[in-house]
Formats: C-alpha cells, sequence, structure tokens
C-alpha cells in the first residue's frame, strides 16, 4: 500500500513538471494543503519530480531528449503492473543510457577544454601589453592596485585575505567580500598562482592577478571553473597570521 501510494505521489510530480508551462485545466481539483500530512506528502511528491526534472534537463544538455510522456506511461503501466519491458531490458536500457550521458559529458568537457586554453592564450597575450601588468618567469601576470608597506609573507605562512575570483568572461566565482569575512589560510597549501603571487605582496597591498590554468586548477573542474581556466583574481592582503599561536 505504501508503495502504491508513493508511485502514485511520483506520478503526479512527474506529471506537473511537464506540464508545468500549461495552463491548469478548468476541472482540475485543487490540492489541499491543510494538514502537516498533507503538505509532507505533497512535498514529497514535489521534490521526486524535481529530481527527475533535473535528470531530463541534465540529458538536454548533452542533446538526449527524452519524451516526458513516456517517462509518466512508464510510471502508469508500473502502478497496474503492465510494464512493457522486463526488468532485465531496464535495466540494460538504464545503463546504455547512463554510459551515453557520461560519454557527451566527457566530450562536451574536452571541447570546453580546449577553448579554454585558447582564450586563456589569447587573453594572457594581450594582457601582458597592457602599461602595469608584470609577467613573472612562469608565467604569473599581476599588476598593482595599491601598495602597501608592510611585511611580505612567505610560502609556509598563513595569511588573510580578501578577495574576488573571475572567469575571463566576469562571470564570479569566489568572494570573500559576499561571504562577510576574510580568508585565512596557509599559502602553500592554495593553487600555485596564488602562492606564487600572495609572496609579492606587502600587507596593505591589493594586487589583481591573472592566472594561467596551469597555475591554477588546470585540467580539473570546480564548481563554475571548467578545465584548463585561466582565472581573475583581486586580492587584498591584510595580514599575516602569527605562526606561534
Amino acid at each position: 500500500m505504501k508503495k502504491t501510494a508513493l508511485a502514485t505521489l511520483v506520478l503526479s510530480a512527474l506529471t506537473l513538471t511537464a506540464c508545468q508551462q500549461e495552463t491548469a485545466k478548468p476541472n482540475e481539483p485543487n490540492v489541499a494543503l491543510e494538514s502537516q500530512e498533507q503538505k509532507q506528502a505533497y512535498g514529497l511528491g514535489v521534490s521526486v519530480g524535481q529530481f527527475i526534472d533535473q535528470k531530463l534537463d541534465m540529458q538536454d544538455d548533452v542533446n538526449i531528449k527524452l519524451d516526458r510522456e513516456l517517462v509518466i506511461k512508464g510510471f502508469k503501466d508500473a502502478l497496474t503492473a503492465e510494464s512493457k519491458l522486463t526488468q532485465e531490458d531496464i535495466q540494460a536500457v538504464l545503463t546504455a543510457l547512463d554510459a551515453q550521458v557520461n560519454e557527451k559529458q566527457q566530450a562536451k568537457q574536452e571541447e570546453a577544454a580546449a577553448a579554454n586554453i585558447e582564450a586563456g592564450k589569447a587573453f594572457l597575450a594581450e594582457n601582458a601589453k597592457r602599461e602595469g601588468v608584470v609577467v613573472t618567469e612562469s608565467g604569473l601576470q599581476y599588476e598593482v592596485i595599491t601598495q602597501g608597506e608592510g611585511a611580505k609573507p612567505k610560502a609556509e605562512d598563513t595569511v588573510q585575505v580578501h578577495y574576488q575570483g573571475t572567469l575571463l568572461d566576469g562571470t564570479e566565482f569566489d568572494s570573500s567580500y559576499k561571504r562577510g569575512e576574510p580568508a585565512v589560510f596557509p599559502l602553500n597549501r592554495v593553487i600555485a598562482g596564488w602562492t606564487e603571487g600572495v609572496q609579492l605582496m606587502n600587507v596593505g597591498s591589493k594586487f589583481k592577478f591573472f592566472i594561467p590554468s596551469e597555475l591554477a586548477y588546470g585540467k580539473r573542474s570546480t564548481g563554475s571553473i571548467t578545465p584548463n581556466s585561466t582565472l581573475v583574481f583581486e586580492v587584498e592582503l591584510l595580514g599575516i597570521e602569527d605562526s606561534a599561536k
């Protein structure tokens, strides 16, 4: 009984998701959400529907388009034990679908990674020509926004900084300013571009760093940072932590 009720909720959620852009039919009953149990039941159904919707959107993103009406039909047939596929068939087709999605995602990432390398090279080549931009032996580029007069940190020091990180298109992916508190970390535990660049700063300085992908995250991706991304950081060095503490 519980299994049938849950499947019905899943079906309802999927139907709502598939029809979310359509105008509600006049004869559709209002959903009663008065008791806590009603809200819990409805919330469970919507949660499952949103999960399926995200999965379908992820497949759309790599040009694998599944008929949502057939997804709903599959739930209906499961409720009445009228599945047109055996469990072995279902397992086989879903395993093949996962492999297809993974293959297309990998190809898309490799294409983006190659494009990022070319975009990064072009940007850094032009940026290096700007007045005030300094290029180090490693390829790191920086410009001084504010020159402080305090001490310079060493790689093994723990530093306190405020910073903003963006992609080449200006998309912000991280900001200690928005979090409302500075970041504190050992300087030798971050990306190579930071380890090198922050050692060039005096406490009280604010620099802008242009970090090639090989000094950033390389082929790795994290959040909105895709493989081989060149990164831009504005960094304000607030202090060097007392290592004795």
